[in-house]
C-alpha cells in the first residue's frame, strides 16, 4: 500500500471530491483518480462513491478515512525520528494574510523553499478567515487577537499598531487629542469594527464611522496618505508611509493595544517538523526586520 496512495484518499475524503483534492495537492486529477482506484484494489473494497456531482466516501471509505489520516501521520513522524535534521519532504500548505504577507511572509517563505528544495510549499494569500481543516491548510498565520477555536497557537511576534493621517487632512480637519475625539472626524475602517485604545491601564472603546472601507490594510494606508481620513494600521503596514511624511502619528497619548501574530494548527499529537521550521523562521524574522519593530512617534 502506498503512502501517496493513502495521502491523496485523505485529501479527497476531506476536501470533498476529486477536484478540490486535486487543487490541494497540485497534481492532475487523473493522478487522484488512479490513486484511489490503486488504493482501493489493495483494500479490496470501495471507498469513494463516482457520481455525475463530483465524489463522495462509501460506508466502509468514511471508516478508513481515520485510519489512513492517522497512518500517514505516524509515517511522518518515523521520517523525523529517523532523519531530524535531513531536509524536509512533502507539502506544506499554508493560508496568510493578503495584507503584508506577500511583502512580509513571502521573503521568509522563499529561504524555506531554499533551504529545503524537496519541500512544495503552497501559499493562499486572504484576508478572510480561513477554516483551516475543512479547506486542508496544514497551518495558517494569522495576526491580532485570536479567536476561541481548538486550534493550537504559537505566539512568534508582536504586532504594533499606530493611528495615522496625512498631514494635511490634519491641517484641513485638525487631529483628536482623546478617542471620543474621533466621532468627529473621517475615519477609514474595514468594517463596523470598535477601535480600543490604553488609557494607562484602561482599555477605552470608541465606535466611529467612515465613509471609506477596505477589507485590505494596505489599502487603507494607501487611502490615508492621500487624505481620506484617520486608519488604524500595523506599523510594518505604515513604515515606509511615516518615513517620507506621508503619513504622521496622531493621538499618541492613546496608543492601540499589543497584539501578535500567530502560527495556528489543527489540533494533533505535535506539530510536524515542517511547521517547527516555519515558526522558528517566522520569530527570527520578527527579531531582526526593522519593520515589525514599531514607527517612530
Amino acid at each position: 500500500m502506498e503512502i501517496e496512495d493513502l495521502q491523496t484518499f485523505v485529501e479527497v475524503a476531506d476536501a470533498g471530491g476529486v477536484s478540490a483534492a486535486a487543487r490541494r495537492l497540485g497534481i492532475s486529477k487523473s493522478i487522484v483518480s488512479r490513486r484511489l482506484i490503486r488504493l482501493e484494489a489493495d483494500v479490496g473494497v470501495q471507498l469513494v462513491a463516482r457520481t455525475t456531482r463530483g465524489a463522495a466516501l462509501t460506508e466502509a471509505g468514511a471508516l478508513f478515512r481515520d485510519y489512513a489520516a492517522r497512518a500517514c501521520l505516524e509515517i511522518d513522524m518515523a521520517r523525523e525520528t529517523i532523519v531530524p535534521d535531513g531536509d524536509l519532504r512533502g507539502r506544506l500548505r499554508i493560508a496568510m494574510p493578503l495584507t503584508f504577507g506577500p511583502t512580509h511572509f513571502t521573503p521568509m517563505l522563499a529561504e524555506m523553499s531554499r533551504r529545503h528544495p524537496q519541500l512544495h510549499i503552497h501559499a493562499s494569500y486572504s484576508d478572510r478567515f480561513v477554516d483551516l481543516v475543512a479547506e486542508g491548510f496544514d497551518c495558517a498565520i494569522r495576526v491580532g487577537t485570536l479567536r476561541d477555536s481548538n486550534l493550537v497557537a504559537r505566539r512568534v511576534g508582536p504586532i504594533l499598531g499606530t493611528l495615522v493621517a496625512s498631514p494635511d487632512y490634519i491641517k484641513a480637519h485638525g487631529s483628536p487629542e482623546k478617542p471620543e475625539d474621533l466621532l468627529s472626524h473621517q475615519v477609514l475602517m474595514q468594517g463596523t469594527e470598535s477601535w480600543r485604545f490604553m488609557d494607562g491601564d484602561e482599555i477605552v472603546t470608541v465606535q466611529p464611522r467612515g465613509h471609506f472601507k477596505a477589507d485590505n490594510g494596505t489599502a487603507l494606508a494607501v487611502a490615508a496618505a492621500a487624505g481620506l481620513g484617520i486608519a488604524r494600521l500595523p506599523d510594518c503596514i505604515i513604515h515606509e508611509h511615516v518615513a517620507s511624511g506621508a503619513l504622521v502619528p496622531v493621538m499618541p497619548r492613546y496608543p492601540l493595544p499589543q497584539a501578535g501574530a500567530y502560527v495556528v494548527r489543527p489540533p494533533g499529537q505535535h506539530p510536524e517538523r515542517k511547521i517547527r521550521v516555519l515558526t522558528e523562521l517566522l520569530i527570527e524574522l520578527f527579531e531582526h526586520d526593522p519593520r515589525f519593530g514599531g514607527v517612530r512617534r
